[in-house]
């Protein structure tokens, strides 16, 4: 285990250096430039055409998900133990700077998932099941050329191997996690906690199971009632723990603009160089928007909406309601709490909610905050293993055709026993690497098909607009 994280350790310190900072953050900034900042133009086009419609009835035919399912299936995977833990490591390791960092990574990436979304509808095409097929390696395929199908190819063993960190291994631990974190507020002293994440493990696994062998139309109709629900218990928990603390916000919204500039921790101590600050929070905006990497266009290509534009608008939506309202509720829970003396905060700790529970416990109680956690976390973390066992099933296939789906949903299905048994640390660490990496292919192909983009942009928003409006 020492020689893998030393090994994770080295590629992800290259993977995740200023290069890559500069290329995903220079891809948004492109891309909005380019889009005359489209995100930010039709933001309330966009906000009416997804939000505005989320309850209007739409059918889709075999081989199809409902624009909603999409993207419910999309937010399945982004909204995710990133948004909970995942913004606690941000703030505790790179200070409450890294939150403003975060914001910044969100705004750009709006236009970022916009453009994946986009070309996914675009470049896709049926496989030998009838189902719709998208993403990335497609677009790259149909949209640069067949001889860029290597880079499509690259993409997908990067992606395949990375449902197996960010959409498995780190969800499931983190429920286990939160499930400990319960026992151990009614029960100090248990010690079975090996047992218990054995038993969830497998009950997870089972469940997984049962909905990915469904296909997609399965999963869709389960994700669109998931993830309101827990959109919801999440969102009010935590609003109303920042409203009992409201007479802190001055400070602390103080220092989260000072220390994207100046790094301090919550406690008024050096968390490092600016950089640091600005690292992690790019890492956490990405791993918890997944703007760049290439994977939500892999659901969204399922969606039964014909026009690239319309399916791309739900792409500013989910970054939006992902990151800048989600993860903002995180990041101010966990600074109001520990500006209200509630919580004690623990520098140099990734993939731990017991901040976020000790938060809302500033309100609920210690038992009432942990219940809460574990509650949310387990539907935000179970939801993002349903929907990135599918990228990485939709990954395999490419690579190894349809008769490979079944045997890596398998291998799939036991890496969730195995998730849910591990050292966490590693696995975050891993998953981190494994997305700069898949990252990569994307990123060059959305450059490269900038120009597309901005061409359906221009066109539904001069000519095709009034068909729908």
């Amino acid at each position: 285990m020492e020689l893998i994280a030393s090994i994770n350790s080295a590629i992800n310190g290259v993977v995740w250096g200023p290069p890559m900072l500069i290329l995903l953050v220079g891809c948004g900034i492109l891309l909005t430039c380019r889009t005359a900042g489209v995100q930010f133009r039709k933001f309330g086009y966009a906000m009416k055409n997804t939000l505005g419609k989320i309850f209007k009835k739409t059918e889709a035919a075999e081989g199809e998900v409902t624009p909603f399912q999409a993207v419910t299936t999309a937010l399945a995977a982004t909204v995710g133990t990133g948004n909970i833990a995942g913004i606690t490591a941000a703030v505790t390791l790179g200070g409450p700077g890294s939150i403003f960092w975060l914001w910044v990574t969100a705004l750009i990436g709006m236009c970022t998932k916009y453009s994946e979304v986009l070309l996914a509808i675009k470049y896709r095409e049926k496989n030998k099941f009838g189902d719709w097929v998208g993403g990335p390696m497609y677009y790259i395929k149909n949209g640069l050329g067949k001889k860029w199908t290597w880079l499509g190819a690259i993409f997908c063993i990067f992606g395949a191997l990375a449902a197996f960190g960010i959409g498995n291994a780190v969800q499931v631990g983190n429920i286990t996690s939160s499930v400990n974190t319960v026992i151990t507020a009614f029960n100090p002293d248990f010690a079975g906690q090996s047992t218990v994440n054995l038993v969830l493990g497998i009950i997870l696994a089972v469940c997984a199971a049962i909905v990915l062998l469904g296909g997609i139309k399965r999963l869709g109709s389960v994700t669109e009632k998931l993830v309101p629900i827990m959109a919801v218990v999440y969102i009010v928990s935590c609003l109303i723990v920042c409203f009992w603390n409201i007479g802190y916000w001055p400070a602390i919204f103080a220092d989260i603009f000072k220390g994207a500039f100046t790094p301090a921790g919550v406690t008024g101590g050096a968390v490092g160089s600016m950089m640091l600050v600005i690292t992690w929070g790019v890492k956490r905006g990405v791993f918890s928007n997944e703007a760049g990497l290439g994977s939500a266009p892999m659901a969204h290509a399922a969606s039964s909406e014909k026009d690239p534009v319309r399916q791309g608008l739900y792409g500013i939506f989910e970054v939006f309601m992902d990151t800048i309202v989600i993860c903002t509720l995180s990041g101010l829970t966990v600074l109001c709490g520990v500006y209200a003396g509630g919580v004690e905060m623990t520098y140099g700790i990734q993939g731990d909610t017991s901040l976020n529970a000790a938060a809302l416990g500033t309100v609920f109680g210690a038992k009432g905050g942990a219940i809460i956690i574990a509650l949310c976390l387990a539907l935000f973390a179970f939801s993002t293993v349903l929907s990135w066992g599918m990228y990485g099933t939709r990954c395999c296939e490419f690579l190894l055709g349809p008769k490979s789906i079944k045997i890596y949903q398998i291998i799939f299905v036991i890496v969730v026993v195995v998730g849910a048994t591990m050292d966490l640390s590693l696995a975050w660490d891993i998953a981190d690497t494994l997305n700069g990496l898949m990252a990569i292919p994307n990123l060059i192909a959305l450059v490269g098909l900038s120009g597309i983009v901005v061409k359906e942009t221009k066109d539904y928003f001069e000519n095709r607009i009034k068909n729908y409006d």
